[in-house]
């Protein structure tokens, strides 16, 4: 069976504005993605890409994205990329998450997802480490975090 996440990206992201429609719909299904205002611009198995622009909505004293928007970000390309890599016997879940913040955050703040380990199908459930780099609009390192995924069978139907 194909991941009907992948397929529906597939589908609509050749639409005029299909990326932002595609985004609307995660964010409908898992609301407190869209309080970033996030845009999803690459999904494939094994890395997710998006971005999101710095508004008053999102940042903290000192005028910066804040700090809990990147780990925001960072959670939203983690679990599509998981969500469209992992084998259809497969869920996923987040378990924990390690951050460093590197940089101060301004502008336009691009998120990538990418899997530590190869993501496999397994009779028992694993940790995968996702790994997630965000950097501002000169390519430089704002944000680095790792993400704890727990990957395990799904149960019978």
């Amino acid at each position: 069976m194909a991941n009907k996440t992948l397929a529906l990206y597939e589908r609509v992201r050749r639409w005029p504005a299909g990326h932002w429609l595609f985004t609307r719909a995660i964010c409908f299904k898992a609301p407190y993605f869209g309080s970033i205002s996030p845009l999803i611009e690459i999904l494939e198995p094994g890395r997710c890409v998006a971005r999101l622009r710095r508004h008053r909505g999102i940042t903290n004293h000192i005028g910066s994205v804040h700090a809990i928007a990147m780990c925001n970000l960072a959670e939203l390309v983690g679990g599509m990329m998981t969500e469209v890599s992992l084998p259809d016997s497969m869920r996923w879940i987040p378990k924990g998450m390690t951050v460093e913040y590197v940089k101060k955050a301004m502008g336009t703040i691009r998120g990538v997802a990418t899997p530590a380990i190869p993501i496999v199908a397994a009779s028992d459930g694993y940790e995968l480490p996702v790994d997630v780099v965000l950097t501002d609009d000169a390519g430089d390192v704002v944000f680095r975090a790792t993400i704890s995924m727990w990957m395990s069978p799904r149960p019978a139907r």
